[in-house]
């Protein structure tokens, strides 16, 4: 999960409260969010879902609350749903979201899971980690089955590009320069913008090297 500045006013037209999925809101939730689904990171989705976070339950002030309304995969919605009501707030100030929860990309193309891992006790963080282990080893359905793989594979490439660059950094031949270039676009790879940046900014935590050197740079937009 990645950090979300909600740095826009509400849409005019939630104001009426005529419905909270007319153009402006999608707009809207698409720059705030980067066009990623706020729980797998999966950039421009087929299929958009504006989310309430928490379940408004016919109750109005919260069915149109633009503070309650998230950019979501139809997929992870439908996996949410209301079992998941109490998790981390990507839009919170006070949370720190990314490091809270550890997301460990596969090592393989066709890896039959992906580690998610809880780094504090609270029941917040477990159940966030929870619904995110969910999202992208599900086998409780075979059309969910089809979507984590196709989830988990999506991931692979992305930590390839990394993997690439840290190929490059740590090449005993390479350039001074060539070393900056593989930093910078490292830096790319771990902004909020980025696709499963949350996959590729623990890699760098994790890196004793790297990690003094791009810290700061994680989640930034």
């Amino acid at each position: 999960m990645f950090k979300v500045i909600r740095n826009e006013n509400a849409p005019a037209s939630l104001a009426n409260r005529r419905s909270y999925s007319e153009q402006d809101v999608l707009d809207a939730l698409s720059r705030v969010f980067h066009k990623k689904c706020y729980i797998c990171e999966t950039k421009e989705p087929i299929d958009i879902n504006v989310e309430h976070f928490e379940p408004h339950l016919g109750d109005l002030d919260k069915k149109f609350n633009w503070d309650n309304l998230y950019f979501s995969c139809g997929r992870c919605n439908n996996i949410k749903l209301a079992k998941y009501n109490d998790l981390l707030d990507c839009c919170d100030s006070n949370v720190d979201v990314l490091r809270a929860i550890k997301h460990v990309p596969p090592i393989t193309p066709y890896a039959k899971c992906l580690r998610i891992e809880p780094q504090n006790d609270d029941e917040k963080t477990k159940l966030t980690a929870e619904l995110i282990e969910k999202v992208f080893n599900s086998t409780h359905t075979p059309n969910k089955t089809v979507s984590a793989s196709f989830l988990r594979k999506r991931v692979f490439q992305q930590f390839n590009l990394f993997l690439d660059l840290q190929r490059e950094y740590f090449d005993e031949l390479a350039l001074p320069v060539e070393k900056e270039t593989a930093l910078e676009r490292m830096k790319l790879l771990i902004k909020a913008s980025s696709q499963y940046c949350a996959f590729i900014s623990w890699c760098v935590l994790d890196d004793d090297e790297l990690a003094p050197l791009l810290d700061e740079f994680i989640g930034i937009l």
